[in-house]
């Protein structure tokens, strides 16, 4: 096996772009596996613990491009890297003028001075001085990178808080401003219902079933993982909330976030009381009656805060809580034609949040088990790369990113995890989401359907497959028609990511 690398010196593309194009490597014929990232320290680390060799040398501008595999593949792909790196944007008419290229906030309101926003996605050792400065511009600051501490998040947000700025971040992957869908986000029709999520596809979840369900969306504001913990204070959610409840266009609020910190959350669901509009409140696990505030409605899932403010806007009545599987009527028949040895939920998530929630899901039908990112009543994997009876993991955590992209811009590991949990006699139902939208892969499906169409011709027991298709018909892959490929394949399609958890809890429930 051949390992190469190449070095171009003092070369910045954000973190989306360069993904992308180790997804695109990583697709190659001969190529093992490929790493294109900036040269920070925790990055060459990463590119060791790969296996690519601790002899690469490379200064945190530097971008690095590293292969292993057959010698000619290795040689094409650095050739090919090279190419999609250096590539120069279309040429310009002649009767253009000349523009200096931006190298900073700064320059970029000299030629920009209308913009707001500035958006932040280098290497997270270096993101938070730069969201200082875009802050002491009178910037708007949306931080696509991750692994900023949360000593920074708070200095940062409570500059922004003095400034009556909203930082969106660190770690934010979602937002839709002004109809602009920016980072992974889905393509949804403009409307009244303003969102604020602390999860990126719980934003997504719930901005899609707005959609679908004949509304749009005003806003939709990501705050970053950490901004609800008791460290950072939520501050934040709290501008977006002030912010969706001054905006005229917005009628109805929802807010979104895995359980925050008990003061912050009371915090916030006070705050939410006194606005003039009503708010949809989802915290993941909460209780009902931590909600008990007038003009404040609680809601019960990702999908379920999308239907409910529907309501509200609509003047109807608050939709049925869920508690069962919309319709379970095929599941008694494809029970039967299991072995008594399948017993086990297998659920393969790229959205983090996704798995949070059939977590809990599962936990209602008395299903606890094992996950990489475990709620209350489950466990710590011993092996995250090896499921243990029931198993509900996140692709799109850190210990499965590290030198990849993530499996919602390339699925390799997550079709690779599902071959190898359908193939385990022990699986009952494998669970999984294909989450559509910008940033995500164009083609989510192309593996995909091959893999079950492996272990349907070659295990005489397959698993029943239950997928969640996270995404809009506007959507560049379309959610019909990603749904109908799915189905033809001979996947059971839920209309949303509680439904598909229950599903598939329900299923399982019944083989114990």
């Amino acid at each position: 096996m051949t390992i190469k690398y190449k070095k171009f010196e003092n070369l910045y593309q954000d973190s989306v772009s360069l993904m992308q194009i180790s997804a695109r490597l990583n697709k190659m014929s001969g190529i093992d596996e490929a790493s294109v990232a900036m040269g920070t320290e925790a990055n060459l680390a990463r590119m060791t613990d790969a296996g690519f060799g601790s002899y690469i040398i490379a200064k945190p501008n530097d971008l690095v491009v590293a292969v292993k595999g057959d010698q000619a593949a290795c040689q094409e792909a650095i050739e090919i890297a090279f190419e999609a790196l250096t590539a120069k944007p279309d040429a310009v008419n002649d009767s253009q003028q000349f523009s200096q290229p931006l190298t900073s906030f700064a320059l970029g309101l000299t030629q920009h001075p209308d913009a707001n926003l500035a958006m932040i996605s280098v290497p997270g050792e270096y993101a938070a001085a730069e969201a200082i400065k875009a802050l002491n511009l009178g910037l708007n600051v949306m931080m696509f990178s991750d692994n900023v501490s949360v000593v920074d998040e708070r200095t940062i947000k409570q500059l922004a808080q003095q400034k009556e700025l909203m930082v969106m971040g660190p770690d934010c992957g979602t937002a839709i401003i002004n109809g602009i869908p920016l980072g992974f986000a889905n393509v949804v029709r403009r409307g009244a219902i303003g969102v604020v999520a602390a999860s990126g596809t719980g934003l997504q979840e719930a901005t899609c079933r707005i959609h679908q369900r004949g509304e749009g969306v005003s806003q939709a504001l990501g705050t970053g993982g950490h901004d609800l913990h008791q460290d950072v204070g939520g501050i934040s959610m709290l501008h977006g909330l002030q912010a969706l409840a001054d905006d005229e266009a917005t009628k109805v609020i929802v807010l979104i976030s895995k359980p925050p910190a008990k003061a912050i959350a009371e915090q916030i669901l006070a705050t939410a009381a006194q606005v003039n509009k009503p708010v949809v409140v989802h915290f993941l696990g909460a209780a009902d009656s931590s909600m008990a505030l007038d003009g404040v409605y609680a809601a019960h899932s990702l999908a379920h805060s999308a239907e409910v403010a529907v309501a509200v806007l609509n003047q109807q009545a608050i939709p049925a809580v869920q508690t069962q599987p919309k319709d379970d009527s095929v599941l008694t028949k494809l029970s039967t034609k299991l072995l008594p040895s399948q017993r086990y939920i297998r659920g393969v998530f790229a959205g983090g949040t996704f798995c949070f929630e059939a977590q809990i899901i599962a936990s209602q039908y008395g299903i606890n088990g094992y996950s990489n990112t475990p709620t209350q009543g489950n466990s710590q994997l011993d092996d995250v790369w090896t499921s243990q009876q029931h198993t509900i993991v996140d692709l799109g955590d850190d210990a499965f990113t590290q030198g990849r992209p993530h499996p919602m811009i390339d699925p390799t590991l997550r079709n690779q995890r599902i071959l190898q949990d359908a193939q385990d006699p022990g699986t009952a139902v494998i669970l999984f989401d294909v989450v559509l939208g910008y940033g995500a892969s164009e083609a989510p499906l192309t593996e995909l359907l091959d893999v079950i169409d492996t272990v349907r011709s070659k295990t005489a027991t397959a698993p029943l497959f239950i997928a969640h298709v996270c995404g809009t018909e506007l959507d560049p892959q379309s959610r019909d028609l990603t749904r109908d490929a799915l189905s033809e394949a001979g996947v059971l399609i839920a209309d949303s990511n509680a439904d598909a958890a229950h599903l598939a809890a329900k299923f399982t429930s019944q083989l114990c």
